[in-house]
């Protein structure tokens, strides 16, 4: 008896079965492959507390410890910054794959080279060159995206893939204050990243593809509101740029990312330091009770994934203004409690800040970045967003130390309240841009 035909009805059904198996493979891949890079950043914050025990032994005072590390975390985000800016466009000219995986290896050297320093000018370098090239990472990441999915569920993808630093920085984090726990040395805390990283960048090398047209799949769809046209040529840094520049909710967006990025930073580099030195925690309690911040985040950037596409074109600014209104609220919060205090209250508002925060963050340099973006310049505009927001984050190092010193915690609490009220307020002018932006479109047909 012979088989049945297939019919073009079986084919396309197989083909997009096909299509959706890559599709999740792309997304494990890429997901495992940021999660490393926050196995070499999270390092520098859990060995914080030991670093400056360290070199507290090597005559340092350990105020002048503190601010030194601090420095080296400031000059990191600048060579960050830096990268974002000028290095990200190569995701858009080089390819989404290139740039994911030189970003991963130098992660790797450099977290190698850390753990082999043992004084302050080879530990700078090593930070520097790990935050320099780690900065087109998520570039690249982003790239990939915008040619293996349809704008239609960049809210879904990138919102999974957000995941992949909140779920890298706690599984990070918990496995360190673990090594610590059972006696290794700040060394062995960047060398276990490494040998993680290593592991995880082998398997992108040989198995993430550039593009689902690479497997002759056809060519997804492209969000008609991008500020690129779908004809435009896009070949140099000025055809990348121009675009973008030149559009007001692209820089309302970059003002969004200044702010958040700020609260974020601070609490990534100096959450395990504030619990210890406020409330006495063992520095292997404080790296896990930090833990909370990514985990709570990556609830918050889920569900505001489904909000906000359920909520339509506007949706991500709705729940980027609610969301940082509620971090102001919980930073304020903060600013009461007393150094001391006995309870799990400050583990809590930790937790509340990133519910807040991480899911409006998540927006800023993927969603909305490929919204303005698409698949021609969602690289360079991710970057662009991400560099701004880093110009913030600066501050976040030494800036935070200082303040700390000479005015405790409470005082950083209340600059950042400060700061997440005003970013609010920016999120406020993204949803009246976008509302103008959406009528003006239907009006002329664009829609």
């Amino acid at each position: 008896m012979k088989s049945p035909v297939p019919t073009s009805v079986d084919t396309t059904i197989d083909s997009a079965r096909t299509l959706k198996r890559r599709q999740l493979a792309t997304i494990a891949l890429l997901f495992a492959g940021y999660a490393a890079y926050y196995f070499c950043r999270s390092d520098l914050s859990v060995a914080m507390p030991m670093l400056v025990e360290y070199l507290h032994t090597r005559g340092m005072t350990a105020s002048a410890a503190l601010v030194r590390l601090g420095a080296i975390s400031s000059l990191g985000v600048i060579a960050y910054m830096a990268g974002k800016l000028c290095l990200t466009g190569l995701g858009d000219l080089w390819g989404g794959r290139r740039t994911f995986l030189t970003g991963m290896a130098g992660a790797l050297f450099f977290t190698i080279l850390f753990g082999l320093s043992g004084g302050m000018p080879l530990f700078t370098l090593a930070w520097l060159g790990n935050r320099l090239t780690q900065s087109i990472g998520w570039a690249g990441l982003v790239k990939l995206c915008s040619k293996w999915f349809s704008y239609k569920a960049y809210g879904t993808v990138i919102g999974i893939l957000s995941l992949s630093f909140l779920v890298g920085d706690a599984v990070a984090r918990q496995s360190m204050g673990m090594l610590i726990q059972h006696g290794y040395s700040w060394r062995a805390l960047f060398y276990f990243a490494a040998i993680v990283t290593a592991a995880i960048f082998a398997a992108n090398f040989f198995f993430l593809r550039e593009s689902r047209t690479a497997l002759g799949f056809s060519e997804p769809q492209v969000n008609p509101l991008s500020v690129f046209q779908a004809n435009s040529s896009t070949r140099t840094i000025g055809s990348l740029l121009k675009p973008l520049l030149s559009n007001q909710g692209f820089w309302i967006v970059c003002l969004l990312s200044l702010g958040c990025t700020l609260i974020r930073e601070t609490f990534n580099l100096w959450a395990p330091t504030y619990l210890s030195d406020s409330f006495s925690y063992s520095h292997a309690f404080a790296a896990k009770a930090s833990a909370i911040f990514p985990a709570v985040g990556a609830v918050s950037v889920l569900l505001s994934g489904w909000v906000s596409d359920r909520l339509g074109e506007t949706g991500r600014a709705i729940v980027m203004l609610f969301g940082l209104v509620d971090t102001a609220l919980a930073l304020l919060a903060l600013t009461s409690i007393r150094a001391g205090t006995q309870g799990p209250m400050p583990i809590i508002l930790l937790g509340l800040v990133a519910f807040g925060l991480l899911g409006p963050y998540s927006y800023l340099g993927g969603a909305l970045a490929l919204d303005f973006g698409g698949s021609q310049g969602g690289a360079t505009s991710s970057g662009i967003i991400d560099g701004v927001g880093y110009i913030g984050g600066v501050f976040a190092g030494s800036g935070v130390a200082q303040t700390a010193i000479a005015f405790g915690w409470h005082a950083v609490f209340l600059g950042l309240a400060i700061v997440s009220l005003l970013s609010a307020a920016a999120a406020a002018l993204l949803l009246r841009y976008q509302r103008r932006r959406r009528q003006y479109l239907l009006s002329n047909d664009g829609l």
